[in-house]
């Protein structure tokens, strides 16, 4: 099989090395068209993949296309996908917000699958989550798994809905991730200690206590019992915490990314 890139951005080299890695696909079934030159110079160098700036040209020989631009370009590209794909090809989107039902209808196609991946999928640890339409034959859901599993975790499921929120929670979660990290190092460092300690016990801090909850398949309240002794430092720690609102407004800020979703798919 053969498979086309419209967009060369961040995600889409990210999905390229992971392919190209796992043996999904190898570089001469992979073009990808993109309209700044530099980056398809860079793509060319780096993976030996087959360029282009004509989207057109990208679509003629592909039997999956995937679609890796942002919800803001979707009106210059669409016309494109209208008139030049193939019954026999299927689309994977991973444009946010934009349901299966809309991408269908602006690129006359049935055949689309809708996907939500997030920025780990450059080092091969994306949680994707991800939906088909019905008429998606069963060898391209196939596919379509096997090529997320490269970049990571895959995670169907059958009520298109839960992508939405996932794109509230795992696609944009890295950066709340992030910022917690960030966070940690710099109380850390107000408390003396060097950047750099506090960056090494952060992260491992941080990687510890997710693999534990992995593994362990404990609920989190019961694991965090394992370490908040009565009267100790971490249950003044979660008391601050707690008056602050720190686990309200985390859930406040992954609701106003949902609504965002909601409304980047109705625009």
């Amino acid at each position: 099989m053969k498979v086309s890139f419209i967009g060369g951005g961040v995600m889409a080299e990210a999905l390229i090395k992971g392919v190209l890695d796992f043996g999904v696909f190898s570089a001469e079934d992979i073009v990808v068209s993109d309209p700044l030159s530099s980056r398809l110079e860079y793509l060319n160098f780096k993976y030996g993949v087959n360029v282009s700036e004509s989207n057109e040209e990208a679509l003629k020989s592909s039997d999956v296309v995937i679609l890796a631009i942002k919800p803001q370009t979707m009106s210059y590209v669409t016309p494109i996908l209208r008139d030049n794909l193939k019954d026999s090809q299927v689309v994977i989107s991973i444009v946010a917000g934009v349901t299966l039902e809309k991408m269908s209808a602006n690129i006359n196609h049935t055949s689309v699958i809708r996907v939500m991946p997030n920025t780990a999928a450059q080092i091969g640890k994306s949680m994707s989550v991800w939906a088909s339409a019905p008429s998606v034959p069963e060898e391209h859901r196939t596919l379509t798994a096997r090529i997320l599993n490269a970049v990571g975790e895959e995670y169907f499921v059958q009520d298109e809905r839960l992508l939405d929120m996932a794109t509230a929670l795992s696609a944009s979660g890295p950066a709340y991730v992030l910022l917690f990290i960030e966070s940690l190092i710099d109380a850390g460092v107000s408390l003396g200690m060097p950047r750099e300690t506090a960056k090494v016990l952060t992260l491992g801090t941080v990687l510890g206590s997710a693999e534990m909850v992995k593994l362990s398949g404990e609920h989190t309240a019961s694991l965090r019992d394992l370490v908040t002794s009565p009267g100790g430092t971490t249950i003044e720690a979660i008391l601050s915490l707690e008056n602050a609102g720190f686990r309200g407004s985390i859930m406040t800020a992954v609701r106003a990314a949902y609504d965002r979703s909601l409304q980047l798919g109705l625009n």
